[in-house]
């Protein structure tokens, strides 16, 4: 046997002190036990395998399991698990009520000095600000009687322009008491993003921030909130959070009014499938599809994420830098349905240092800290030292997410972050607000793979023919419905827009748009979109393997590829790179990236050109984007190309368009000729 055929050993392997311990390996048991599970054997990639097989083949009775595992309490009780399991409509636990916000707000008693507190608070400076769970129970309450007193009715919309503070998770889950609709953007959107996602759901009230600090600077928001309110008539009240100590606007409703008093929450139990939020999509290239997920849906798939894929619970502390114009916000928030501690972090991904996130998982004791890929990638090449300079002692896993983890970011979490340390790498999306594929506890870590498909996901990798694949790429599916796949999309009445979305390819079967491997060893690959899939010759390549290997170099900041098909069949793959500081695109690094590229990949992976670019655009949450640079150089006009609302730089992609249109002039339209 050659040292290629040996199969790899894994990076991290759990302890089987750690294996017992694993709330996963409890629910293990607890359903063999109650719910017809398969007996746990001892060997824990045999049991994860067996487990999550009958959660995909017996649906009602893992999800049953779940419910009773987390205490889940239905006001009233549901007269089935599963009523319908095609794809989409499929209907769970017709006829339950129950609340969202009540499950939140269960967290353990906080009447002793040591108590750990519901909400932790860093600011960029990384001043703390804790809120306990009574303040938390005390405050949602109050401002849950308030929206009453508002005319806020169940179905009813509220909508939060507000950074990554307490007040932004009590918004949240006075409006789920209530059992209204909630939605929010992050308020360094401007008017118009903000608008083309309020306007669908016509909100009654909006809580705006008079500003935020990002970047050592403050960024005043007055302006803007007029425009909002200016662009939503449908607003009956607009509340005023003054983060930066500004005045109410005319007629604004101060947020220390609305929540004052200790005042016990009043839930309205709802049906199970009664929508707990609006999400959108990037709206990078058209209007932003606004994803509605249910109030019980999202409470046991979070449930399920939470407290067994992530191992966390009562005295943990789940600190993920996100902001709330991302799903990972909401999914933050949830970490409270297992008693765990949110920490909110509003600040700089990198400021005032590039380790300022592992300071904070340090700072607060985070058990979980969960980050981009990208600010992984980012310290490897600053020079951080994570283990070495804090005490991350209380950290048993760093998660990454946003896009795919290259290998070399696990190698260097495992060296620079602590050997001991689990590595989850997930995968999912903001269409159903988890993870499709992602850690477990119990489970070892392979360089370059998400561990496993989670609990109640029938993943599959899948050919254009629906046939599975093993150990090759294909589209990521799922196969059976997840309870918090999307109720339906707002203001798409006949479900077209949902249908066509997920369900027009393999029809009955979502597909997600992701290209992935599932391996022979139950782990999966994620290669990126495979609406922006790299196709030479028939031979399809995922995007994310040419960035792991090109951003190796240091030389290179970040880089983006695209293949356009041309107008006569040919077919142009340029790859455009943003260069470090001092370095140049001459033609010994052309030949580095190409020699590292021949070598970590393969010759048909050589692109055509190699292109110096400013930098790469984003959307709002840290994706490439791709596609819209894509149709650039397919003709498309700017403004039908992309919403630049949407995007983090839009300069960036003015650039491009210019860059393209100059291509377009000087070829006749036959791009690198």
């Amino acid at each position: 046997m050659t040292t290629e055929d040996r199969a790899p050993e894994p990076l991290w392997r759990p302890s089987p002190e750690r294996v017992a311990a694993a709330r996963i390996s409890r629910f293990h048991a607890r359903a063999a036990e109650d719910h017809g599970a398969p007996p746990p054997t001892g060997d824990p990639g045999t049991d994860y395998a067996a487990l999550h097989r009958w959660s995909v083949t017996d649906l009602e009775a893992f999800w049953r399991a779940v419910t009773a595992f987390f205490d889940v309490r239905f006001a009233t009780e549901p007269s089935a698990v599963l009523q319908d399991p095609r794809m989409p409509g499929a209907r769970w636990f017709p006829g339950a009520t129950l609340n969202y916000a009540e499950h939140a707000l269960r967290g353990p008693a906080d009447g002793r000095d040591d108590a750990p507190p519901a909400l932790l608070a860093l600011d960029e400076e990384l001043n703390e600000r804790a809120v306990g769970w009574r303040e938390l129970r005390h405050a949602v309450g109050a401002l849950a009687a308030s929206l009453r007193e508002l005319g806020v009715r169940p179905g009813d919309r509220v909508c939060g322009y507000l950074p990554n503070v307490p007040e932004a998770v009590v918004a949240l889950l006075a409006s789920a008491a209530v059992g209204a609709v909630w939605t929010s953007c992050a308020p360094d959107f401007a008017a118009r993003s903000v608008l083309d996602r309020f306007q669908q759901v016509e909100p009654v009230v909006l809580f705006a921030v008079d500003g935020y600090r990002f970047g050592g600077r403050e960024h005043r928001r007055a302006e803007t909130v007029a425009e909002l309110r200016a662009g939503l008539p449908s607003l009956r009240a607009v509340v005023h959070v003054p983060l930066l100590g500004e005045a109410p606007p005319e007629s604004a409703l101060g947020w220390d009014e609305l929540t004052a008093g200790e005042v016990e929450p009043v839930f309205e139990r709802v049906p199970f499938d009664h929508p707990l939020w609006v999400l959108y999509s990037s709206g990078t290239t058209g209007l932003p599809k606004a994803i509605v997920q249910s109030q019980g849906g999202i409470l046991l798939e979070h449930l399920k994420q939470v407290g067994l894929h992530l191992d966390l619970g009562p005295g943990d502390r789940l600190y993920w830098y996100t902001s709330t114009g991302w799903m990972m916000w909401n999914f933050l928030a949830s970490s409270l349905l297992t008693g765990t501690t949110a920490v909110l972090h509003d600040g700089a991904p990198a400021q005032p240092t590039a380790d300022v996130q592992w300071r904070v998982a340090a700072r607060v004791g985070a058990t979980v800290f969960g980050t981009s890929a990208a600010y992984v990638t980012a310290c490897a090449k600053k020079d951080v030292h994570p283990a070495r300079d804090l005490d991350l002692s209380a950290t048993r896993c760093v998660a990454t997410t946003g896009s795919p983890l290259p290998p070399d970011g696990f190698r260097w979490l495992h060296e620079e972050a602590g050997e001991d340390l689990w590595i989850a790498s997930v995968s999912g999306g903001t269409d159903v607000c988890s993870c499709f594929a992602g850690g477990v506890p119990t489970l070892p870590v392979y360089v370059g793979e998400l561990q496993a498909p989670c609990l109640g996901t029938d993943l599959a990798a899948w050919d254009p023919h629906g046939t599975p694949l093993i150990d090759e790429v294909g589209e990521l599916v799922v196969g059976t419905p997840m309870p918090s796949m999307p109720v339906g999309f707002w203001n798409d009445p006949d479900g077209a827009r949902y249908r066509e979305s997920y369900f027009e390819t393999y029809p009955g079967v979502w597909r997600h748009g992701d290209w992935i491997t599932h391996t022979s060893r139950g782990g999966v690959v994620i290669h990126g979109r495979s609406d922006s899939t790299l196709n030479r010759q028939g031979v399809r390549m995922g995007s994310a393997d040419i960035y792991e290997a090109v951003e190796l170099l240091p030389e290179i900041a970040e880089s983006l590829v695209i293949g356009v098909e041309r107008p006569d069949g040919g077919y142009w793959m340029p790859l455009f790179v943003a260069l470090a500081d001092g370095a140049v695109l001459d033609g010994a690094l052309r030949e580095r990236i190409a020699a590292t590229i021949r070598e970590r990949l393969s010759p048909r992976h050589l692109p055509d050109e190699i292109l110096e670019i400013p930098g790469v655009p984003h959307t709002r949450t840290g994706k490439r984007l791709e596609v819209p640079v894509k149709r650039l150089f397919q003709g498309v006009a700017l403004e039908r190309a992309a919403n630049l609302g949407a995007v983090d730089d839009p300069e960036l992609l003015r650039f491009f368009a210019r860059l393209a249109h100059e291509r377009a002039t000087v070829s006749d339209g036959r791009y690198g000729e």
